[in-house]
């Protein structure tokens, strides 16, 4: 509330009256001046940055931890235990410790400069998205696998027709948050990124205040914007988030 209340007020009056939610001179003139941007490269261009981001990142890790999932979950191969152990020890891993190992490896394969390291690792699937989703399957009884088999259908068939339509609040429990995961991602910008054309809105907004003097009115107008995109999205996928968190 704060915040929002801010970006409508002149730049010398939100600390100077920052304990008042109402601004004594209402103005729109932050929202103006932080949509302007900064480099040539208008506010527009970096939101279009983090939902290409976002929504690759998301689709990636819906697709991937899915397809591991129903793996895990269902089908009874060599070495199944140990590989899902090592699945789960990945997740004890905290991200600073891969930090510097990935940014090496990204730089070898020459990806550093593009979107490749911010997206591309989402097709790989994560421990806690697969755990998730193996969760909600497990939860659907066999039986039905059993008589899909009988009918003729594949392992391939199973997936998509019996257990994918089955368990969509858990997919888009996963894709939510992925979104949400990337679009907030300010240290995956800040070691990938190097041109401002490419910038994503967190890292955005970070070089927006490099500058000499802070322009705060513009700052707080540009984070109010950037709340609007995640608001809307739980919002429309509120009821899905429950369902597939409380299984």
């Amino acid at each position: 509330m704060w915040l929002l209340a801010s970006s409508f007020k002149p730049n010398g009056e939100i600390f100077a009256n920052a304990s008042s939610l109402i601004p004594q001179k209402f103005t729109w003139k932050n929202y103006e001046m932080g949509w302007k941007g900064f480099g040539g490269y208008s506010f527009l261009n970096f939101f279009m940055n983090s939902l290409f981001v976002a929504g690759i990142s998301a689709l990636g890790m819906v697709l991937s931890s899915a397809v591991c999932a129903f793996g895990f979950a269902r089908i009874q191969f060599k070495g199944r235990q140990f590989w899902f152990v090592l699945m789960i020890i990945t997740m004890m891993l905290p991200g600073q410790v891969m930090m510097i190992p990935r940014f090496v490896l990204f730089n070898n394969m020459g990806w550093v400069g593009s979107y490749l390291p911010m997206t591309v690792p989402a097709f790989f699937g994560s421990g806690f998205n697969i755990f998730l989703i193996m969760q909600f399957i497990r939860g659907i009884p066999r039986d039905m696998d059993e008589a899909a088999t009988i009918d003729g259908c594949s392992w391939y068939g199973i997936f998509v027709r019996i257990i994918v339509p089955m368990i969509v609040p858990s997919l888009v429990t996963v894709g939510v948050l992925t979104f949400l995961g990337s679009w907030d991602d300010f240290m995956g910008a800040l070691l990938y990124l190097n041109k401002p054309s490419m910038y994503t809105v967190a890292y955005a907004l970070k070089m927006f205040n490099d500058s000499s003097q802070t322009d705060f009115g513009a700052t707080f107008a540009m984070s109010v914007l950037s709340l609007i995109p995640v608001l809307i999205l739980f919002f429309v996928f509120q009821k899905n988030l429950v369902e597939g968190i409380s299984i």
